[in-house]
């Protein structure tokens, strides 16, 4: 028989009225869950505002030391023929300067040289050097030019652009002609973009019609 004896356990008992009061009004110790909600919400808020604050700065605001948005030389016409040796840039095919985001042509290929002169509008023809920027007017995408064609040609919807931007009417969305960039050619024949001060495409004009060049083969890259 065993020696070892149970003793009943305390019942439960319901706390007062007085001592359910005092936890209420009881500092609660580390944080709460809703204070914790709120500082997390609060945080993540301020980095996104942060970040689309810097990014818009970063658009917006000219590069002082010569990038995108402000001022940007490119080189002479020599310097981009000798940079793009394998594509026949003297003949008037358009080439790609990442530093501008643009498309650079002669405007007349007969004529294998730029001419001293400032356009603020980018048309080029004074100056024989056009700049195009590198998006696509219909919803942003970066047009390629096709070496059988030297038109611009846009994968995204299908637009086309001849040689110098002129948008080929009823041949994909976009709604205008490629965007110009001001540019300026000095006494060195040193070219320079204002990638700051744009000018709006033309409107589209058909195939046939004066105004648009021609493409160079019947059938594009894409």
């Amino acid at each position: 028989m065993s020696h070892y004896g149970v003793e009943p356990a305390d019942k439960p008992k319901a706390l007062t009225s007085q001592a359910i009061k005092a936890l209420r009004h009881e500092e609660v110790k580390g944080i709460s869950r809703r204070r914790l909600l709120r500082t997390t919400i609060g945080a993540g808020f301020g980095l996104w505002l942060l970040e689309v604050t810097a990014g818009t700065l970063s658009f917006l605001w000219p590069n002082l030391e010569g990038g995108f948005g402000g001022k940007v030389s490119v080189g002479t016409f020599d310097t981009l023929k000798n940079q793009n040796a394998a594509l026949p840039f003297s003949e008037g095919y358009p080439v790609y300067v990442q530093e501008a985001r643009a498309f650079i042509m002669l405007v007349d290929p007969t004529r294998p040289e730029f001419s001293v002169g400032e356009d603020s509008t980018g048309d080029g023809t004074a100056l024989n050097v056009r700049a195009l920027y590198q998006r696509c007017p219909h919803l942003g995408c970066k047009p390629n030019p096709c070496i059988k064609t030297y038109w611009l040609e846009c994968a995204c919807h299908g637009s086309r652009f001849d040689r110098v931007g002129t948008k080929a009417d009823g041949i994909g969305p976009a709604a205008r002609g490629m965007d110009r960039f001001a540019l300026q050619v000095d006494d060195d024949g040193l070219l320079t973009l204002d990638t700051g001060k744009i000018t709006l495409g033309a409107p589209p004009i058909a195939l046939g019609q004066p105004g648009i060049e021609a493409p160079r083969a019947a059938t594009g890259c894409i």
